[in-house]
């Protein structure tokens, strides 16, 4: 088990250091954009059913938060609201925005790392990815 680790501490040794920095920031990013948005999604779960005990007693009740027209928000103003008035719902949306918004994030941070670098070609792909991910995000609109 110490060989595996000596090696390893050899290979990430032979990096630059400020990649090494890089590697551990975007590693750092996307643990803590997982783990935040899984608490926010927990949170908001468990506040719905608090502020809303009819869901565990009442299947047709239940049935209404899965449903295609459930009172999710489904406009930033909405979500705002919900937000301020600690609604369960609009909880759970922010941590599936957040879910959603860190792999985003981590493509712009590899665009900035590589326009540091200067390669190109890397800036170009990265770049490509995020426009991308940007663009299914507008696309995919909610009926």
């Amino acid at each position: 088990m110490s060989e595996l680790n000596d090696e390893y501490v050899t290979i990430s040794a032979n990096h630059d250091p400020t990649i090494v920095c890089l590697e551990r920031v975007i590693s750092k990013l996307l643990r803590l954009g997982v783990i935040a948005s899984i608490v926010l999604i927990i949170v908001g779960t468990i506040l719905t059913f608090v502020q809303n005990p009819a869901y565990l007693t009442s299947s047709a009740e239940l049935e209404r938060v899965v449903a295609p027209d459930a009172k999710f928000p489904h406009t930033v103003s909405i979500l705002a609201q919900g937000l301020r008035e600690m609604r369960g719902e609009a909880i759970v949306t922010l941590g599936l925005l957040l879910l959603m918004a860190t792999p985003v994030v981590r493509v712009c941070v590899s665009v900035a790392a590589f326009i540091y670098y200067r390669d190109r070609i890397y800036v170009f792909l990265t770049a490509a990815v995020l426009c991308l991910l940007l663009l299914s995000l507008v696309l995919g609109s909610v009926e």
